[in-house]
């Protein structure tokens, strides 16, 4: 009986030990390692990252304390934008963030110069649905959280808690891509598919050719002016 005894505590706190280690900020499980994903925020500097058209990030604008990315709000004031120094094409992207009331931010993949339009890229938006007046804006809901901003509305409907952590995930493959909030699956899109294109012809990059057609291009942070967070920043390549 005491061998038993003593064989379940051990198996419980290997499990405990297990979980925890899932559960570190910033860090990878055994698991994720195997799996192939790498850290693409540290946890402790802005080390991998970088501006548009600079060689260093805009360290005047994001602070890294306590294992966190933030950015504070400051009025007419925006453009900060993070950008990985290195470019993907086919990955699954997560990335934890946490956003205060009445705030704006997002997360572009596959953000690229375009022939015409400038830099830009593909956006899961994050914004406070009930506080911040950009909800309202657009077609058919197209600017909430969680949608490909401006172009395509959600597939589910789904709302982050504000002031709290959620975790965003991008996963594009080829033509495909998909957003996830949660853990939930809240749109899911074809980037050849006439819907997609008729979306963007309705859209304000309705004028930068090609949109939405970039075989890579960075992961990019927004600086939109108001106060945000991110850590466990985690990329797969496909």
């Amino acid at each position: 009986m005491k061998t038993s005894y003593f064989t379940l505590l051990l198996m419980l706190s290997v499990t405990l030990n297990a979980v925890y280690a899932q559960k570190k900020d910033n860090g990878l499980s055994a698991q994720e390692i195997k799996q192939g994903y790498q850290l693409l925020f540290n946890g402790k500097n802005l080390e991998g990252w970088t501006a548009v058209g600079k060689s260093a990030p805009p360290a005047d604008r994001w602070k890294v304390e306590n294992g966190e990315l933030a950015i504070d709000k400051k009025e007419n004031h925006g453009g900060g934008d993070l950008i990985t120094e290195k470019e993907y094409e086919n990955f699954d992207l997560s990335v934890d963030y946490k956003l205060l009331a009445g705030g704006n931010s997002g997360i572009k993949y596959l953000f690229t110069r375009y022939k015409k339009g400038g830099w830009l890229g593909q956006e899961y938006q994050i914004l406070d649905n009930i506080n911040h007046p950009d909800a309202k804006n657009g077609i058919n809901g197209n600017r909430l959280e969680g949608t490909l901003y401006d172009v395509l509305p959600l597939d589910k409907k789904a709302q982050n808690k504000v002031g709290t952590w959620n975790t965003a995930r991008v996963v594009v493959k080829g033509a495909e891509v998909k957003h996830y909030l949660n853990g939930v699956e809240i749109l899911s899109y074809n980037r050849d598919s006439p819907k997609f294109q008729e979306a963007v012809r309705q859209s304000k990059f309705k004028d930068a050719v090609q949109f939405g057609q970039a075989k890579s291009g960075h992961i990019l942070l927004q600086d939109h002016g108001d106060a945000v967070a991110f850590k466990n920043i985690k990329i797969k390549v496909l």
